[in-house]
């Protein structure tokens, strides 16, 4: 079973394009359109209507052309001017037929393009929902940095799309611009990388919102890959999965800001054999990187400006307890609603304070099954004897079904040292597993 974890990219590339101009646009004399996102395994996840249904997008810089996918939620979708096309992207596998479809209509609240081309995967495998925790329909990106200045905040969770002809800079003296470069409708900054204290590396990075890693690093001849690495599953590309190495930098340097020990992954380099042109980049940086920031995203005018926020010293995210997990489905849980003596425990007053005795009294309801999709050898979780496909019922005594995908990982991965106890269900029988967390990394000195 394959899992998306935390780590989530998608990169598009070899896409032929064709078609009339097409362009988002704001109503007349309105200045910007501000619009609330939700921030899941550090991808932004926004509404869009295309063609009057209303969708979820990831808002990825990675890509140049939204790409529609797992519409099966969906009664009907309505998708103009379609014919087939081959798409080859990141992974092992081989290039995937997809439906191209001109002149469709996007809607991000007032902001409104008559003429949007887009791609459609059928591919049922190509589905982010499990992984993510809530519906995803699809990705999108370049279009709309090159038709706004985007002011993303990371910490109120809001975009905010300049007309770029009214936008004017405020003078902030804690946040700093920088240059990027734009090829093939995708943004690159210069930084420098430190893989120890002495070792300064000059390095082009593409930006990559639509990856929720922290740094993808390629092997060269400056940049030598850690002694201290496990192999690890990295995401999931449209040609299939990509797998590599995971480590740790001493710092990676944006302008001034300097991220210590970040979290960095040495892909492998066959995910990008169908790849014809990498930007002359040295690797990428995710969203594990920019939501430590607040941006302003300026491609017309080939800058880019970040704010520190209130994440920016928190510690970046491992996998300490090597579980990976996600939506299966949904099953029936049998939950009482009243205790021991019959009494109903309920918040709702309308009776006053009396208190309702029933007998026996039980609610079956539906919850999302939350399975093992994928387990790291070696980690405490699998010395412990969990597997890949196991149901996840409880952890450390809290029913998980009542609590977000996100908030699950968190409860296995809080702290170093912590003991979890894990309850779950295999062949129809519960276990319980226990196990310590382990830091994978110690500071780079």
């Amino acid at each position: 079973m394959k899992s998306l974890l935390a780590y989530i990219t998608i990169l598009i590339f070899c896409i032929p394009f064709f078609g009339s101009a097409q362009s988002y646009s704001l109503p007349t004399g309105q200045k910007h359109q501000k619009i609330k996102f939700q921030l899941i395994n550090n991808l932004i996840v926004m509404p869009i209507e295309v063609n009057g249904t209303k969708l979820s997008f990831i808002l990825d810089s990675g890509v140049s052309k939204p790409i529609l996918f797992n519409l099966s939620d969906q009664d009907e979708v309505q998708i103009n001017n379609v014919s087939e096309v081959t798409i080859e992207g990141l992974g092992e596998g081989e290039p995937i037929k997809a439906l191209s479809s001109r002149g469709n209509s996007f809607e991000l609240k007032n902001i409104k393009n008559d003429n949007q081309q887009l791609y459609v995967v059928l591919d049922r495998d190509l589905n982010f929902s499990p992984a993510l925790g809530i519906p995803v329909h699809g990705i999108i990106g370049y279009d709309l940095f090159r038709d706004f200045v985007v002011d993303i905040n990371y910490s109120s969770k809001t975009i905010k799309f300049h007309d770029p002809g009214k936008f004017k800079y405020k003078i902030d003296k804690k946040a700093e611009t920088l240059p990027i470069s734009i090829l093939n409708s995708k943004a690159y900054v210069e930084g420098q990388l430190f893989l120890k204290e002495e070792n300064e590396v000059p390095v082009r990075l593409l930006v990559d919102t639509g990856s929720s890693d922290a740094i993808w690093l390629f092997e060269d001849e400056a940049i030598d890959l850690p002694e201290k690495n496990y192999d690890a599953f990295l995401g999931e590309g449209l040609n299939g999965s990509i797998f590599g190495k995971r480590t740790k930098v001493k710092s990676i340097n944006l302008g001034s800001f300097a991220l210590q020990d970040a979290k960095a992954a040495f892909p492998d380099m066959r995910s990008f054999g169908s790849t014809k042109n990498l930007g002359n980049r040295n690797g990428s940086i995710g969203g594990e990187i920019l939501k430590r920031f607040n941006i302003i995203f300026d491609y017309p005018n080939n800058k880019m400006t970040f704010k520190k926020n209130g994440n920016y010293k928190k510690p970046f995210y491992y996998n300490l307890s090597g579980i990976t997990i996600q939506h299966n489905g949904l099953r029936y849980v049998s939950e009482s609603i009243a205790d021991g003596r019959g009494v109903v425990k309920s918040e709702d007053r309308n009776f006053g304070d009396v208190r309702i005795l029933l007998e026996n009294r039980t609610k079956l309801s539906m919850v999302p099954e939350i399975v093992v999709s994928g387990i790291r050898a070696g980690s405490p979780a699998h010395e412990a004897g969990l597997r890949e496909g196991d149901v996840v019922l409880a952890v450390n005594g809290k029913k998980i079904h009542r609590y977000k995908l996100q908030e699950i990982m968190h409860m296995l991965d809080e702290q170093e040292g912590k003991k979890v106890r894990v309850m779950i269900e295999r062949a129809n029988n519960d276990l319980q597993f226990s196990f310590t967390l382990k830091k994978l990394f110690r500071p780079i000195p």
